[in-house]
């Protein structure tokens, strides 16, 4: 790989414009192309931030020889069909979370990644907030003792896609989404615990998924709202490990207590940062001569020491930061493509226990699991 990664985004709706943005702080980088069946909104974009190639179809763009990789912003019906095509013909693939629109999509593009050598990046952000490293660093380093059990949480009050006044109803809808607030947030807070407990693998999956609170019905009709906006799940892992899971868009509640990681030694909480307001908090309780502590951690002196001592100190600022990282080779590349892949099967889970009313196994998701790829 040279020492400058060439890349094409393909999507450049809200998503991909972030994407885009996200890539102005990566150095090492150079987005060359940007494709949008959308053709005046991709020229748009790609005169705005000087990108010299714009295309319409997503095989013209992956045709180049001088393309690295490509970024797949698309929604989520759409991550498999485009993604796999990218991998068969030779090209690294970093995509939207979450890895698809059901198990059975998301397996094929690690499969795919797999057997075709290519590199596959899911963008999975909570990863590489500060509270995440000094969480992995204190389990690391067995301050935690043996885990046994986590809490997901996500939080909005009412802040639903399009029938609140934010975003598309692409978001709203099965054909387009998949599913609501698990693969809208839920991803992020699931994938974060699943990465702290080391990916294990799952046994057992019981949830229960709602749609509750009063939206303008207005809205409702045009959205054709059918997704979830609150769901809640229970997991087994083999290991006997369990997480319990709460997400939501809209609920009357003034907030959640965050997600949580528990041990033999101690515990770690992430108290906020599960709404869109409320800022990233941390602390780790544990036991010192017969001493309960409470404790608060000083995160940016740990972020600032941690930077100072890295080789590669940007290596794991952002999820974009990674992947460029990876690709020229100086980290290793995380394992967020099955880390997302675990995610998925456990909502998935949640939504087939909910259909059927009862708990169910992960080998019963693996294979009632099907496509919602929509081929473009």
């Amino acid at each position: 790989m040279s020492a400058l990664i060439k890349i094409g985004i393909i999507g450049v709706g809200q998503i991909g414009k972030m994407h885009i943005e996200k890539y102005q702080a990566v150095s090492g980088v150079q987005i060359i192309a940007v494709c949008d069946v959308n053709a005046d909104e991709a020229m748009r974009v790609a005169k705005q931030y000087n990108i010299p190639h714009v295309y319409s179809d997503y095989r013209e763009l992956i045709a180049r020889d001088d393309l690295d990789a490509v970024d797949v912003c698309l929604h989520n019906n759409f991550h498999e069909p485009v993604t796999v095509y990218a991998l068969e013909a030779g090209k690294h693939v970093y995509c939207e979370k979450p890895i698809a629109g059901s198990y059975a999509d998301g397996r094929k593009m690690v499969e795919t990644a797999e057997r075709s050598g290519q590199k596959l990046h899911i963008q999975l952000g909570q990863l590489y907030t500060v509270e995440t490293k000094a969480a992995k660093q204190l389990i690391d380093n067995g301050k935690l003792g043996k885990l046994f059990h986590a809490r997901s949480t996500g939080f909005r009050r009412r802040n639903r896609p399009f029938v609140d006044g934010y975003g598309t109803a692409t978001f709203t809808r099965k054909e387009t989404a998949g599913g609501g607030a698990l693969f809208d947030m839920g991803v992020y807070h699931i994938s974060q615990m699943l990465y702290l407990l080391g990916n294990p693998k799952v046994s057992r999956i019981s949830g229960q998924l709602y749609q509750e609170v009063a939206m303008n019905e207005e809205r409702r009709k045009l959205s054709a709202f059918d997704v979830e906006e609150f769901g809640a799940g229970f997991v087994k892992f083999e290991n006997g490990v369990t997480l319990d899971i709460i997400e939501t868009w809209a609920v009357h509640l003034g907030g959640l207590e965050g997600s949580s990681i528990v041990g033999s030694e101690g515990g770690i909480r992430f108290t906020g940062g599960v709404s869109d307001t409320e800022p990233n908090r941390f602390s780790f309780h544990t036991t010192i001569a017969d001493i309960d502590m409470d404790c608060t951690v000083n995160l940016d002196l740990y972020d600032i020491r941690q930077h100072r001592l890295a080789k590669y100190p940007e290596a794991y600022d952002s999820s974009q930061h990674h992947w460029i990282a990876a690709l020229l080779d100086q980290v290793p590349l995380l394992p967020t493509a099955e880390i997302a892949l675990n995610t998925m099967l456990i909502s998935e889970g949640i939504y087939l226990s909910n259909e059927l009313g009862r708990e169910v196994t992960a080998d019963e998701v693996r294979e009632l699991s099907v496509s919602r790829s929509v081929h473009i």
